[in-house]
């Protein structure tokens, strides 16, 4: 009988360990290339949700492309359908920058990291090549600047977060 439930008690451990890794226990260090490794090798992105109300390759304006398509994560997708007041920690929005013709010319990033930088609401910023090489990351003030005309959404302009 102890056998058993010590091997149950260590089944449940188990699966709450699993869980806590696809919950976002296994969110990357803000860091350009570990971000970009979560994206794409972790659960590729083109798998997330398209932001809500959006679909493939709606219209864009500078810096980010003509045609763009937009993802969000698990979290960030929960704290949109939810109305929160802002995006939850762990939340991660990719956009795909196309030219006119659909070339993928950048793919743009955004990731909510608890204390990161809280004068730029704890946003990591980060624009990779199509090549998945490293364009910019980190504190990106033409990223912070910009996007701080939205300020009262979350600094996302893609959609209504709240």
């Amino acid at each position: 009988m102890k056998k058993n439930l010590v091997v149950m008690l260590c089944g449940f451990v188990v699966l709450g360990l699993v869980g806590l890794a696809f919950a976002g226990g296994g969110l990357p260090e803000a860091k350009g290339k570990a971000v970009y490794d979560f994206i794409t090798k972790t659960k590729p992105y083109q798998q997330w949700a398209l932001f809500p109300g959006k679909g493939k390759f709606y219209k864009g304006k500078h810096p980010h492309g003509a045609l763009l398509t937009t993802y969000v994560n698990d979290i960030a997708l929960a704290s949109i359908n939810d109305k929160a007041d802002t995006l939850a920690n762990g939340s991660i929005i990719v956009k795909e920058n196309y030219m006119p013709n659909k070339k993928l010319g950048a793919v743009t990033v955004m990731y909510r990291v608890q204390g990161y930088d809280p004068n730029g609401g704890d946003w990591f910023w980060a624009k990779y090549k199509a090549d998945g090489s490293i364009a910019k990351e980190g504190k990106v003030n033409g990223c912070i600047n910009c996007h701080a005309a939205v300020i009262n959404n979350d600094w996302v302009f893609t959609g209504q977060v709240k």
